[in-house]
């Protein structure tokens, strides 16, 4: 899939430095995340395979040579019953923002998460994380319930709100 510039691609494990540089802007900077501690390179070289060894997608934005963003599926939760449920993950490079990245992205992660037997995809959304819930409104995820303050990050506490969008299939 390609929007004006950018090319939405299957991650490699070349594009591991850029994902966790990308990530770790967001770890230090927002609460977008609640991780504290940006993921090393080596923790997404384990979550990359542990993505696709599962059958789900972890993709890559590319503008020209440069990774501009990534988007992933990982199962919702652990239990079986689960297993035709994922919940999507997006990151854009700050200067990636606002030019339909996200949205390549996610459209791409949606035809191939069903193509994966996924049959509902579940965003968990800061509430700080308003570009994020456009985008996944666009897509056709509905609100399907808040979590208020579960995270405490930058000296604050921060809700979440779930995002659910099911999938022909």
């Amino acid at each position: 899939m390609t929007t004006p510039e950018v090319t939405v691609r299957p991650a490699t494990a070349d594009d591991l430095e850029a994902v966790a540089a990308i990530y770790a802007h967001y770890v230090h900077h927002s609460t977008v995340t609640f991780d504290l501690v940006p993921p090393t390179v080596d923790d997404w070289r384990r979550k990359h395979g542990e993505v696709t060894a599962r059958g789900l997608p972890f993709l890559i934005a590319d503008q020209g040579s440069e990774v501009v963003g990534f988007a992933y599926l990982a199962p919702w939760r652990a239990k079986p019953a689960y297993r035709h449920t994922a919940e999507d993950t997006i990151y854009l490079a700050p200067t990636a923002t606002g030019r339909g990245t996200g949205a390549a992205l996610l459209e791409a992660l949606l035809a191939l998460a069903d193509s994966s037997g996924i049959r509902q995809t579940i965003a968990v959304i800061t509430e700080d994380g308003e570009g994020s819930l456009v985008l996944h409104r666009r897509f056709g995820f509905t609100e399907a319930g808040r979590l208020e303050a579960v995270g405490y990050k930058h000296e604050r506490w921060i809700g979440t709100i779930l995002m659910q969008r099911p999938l022909p299939g």
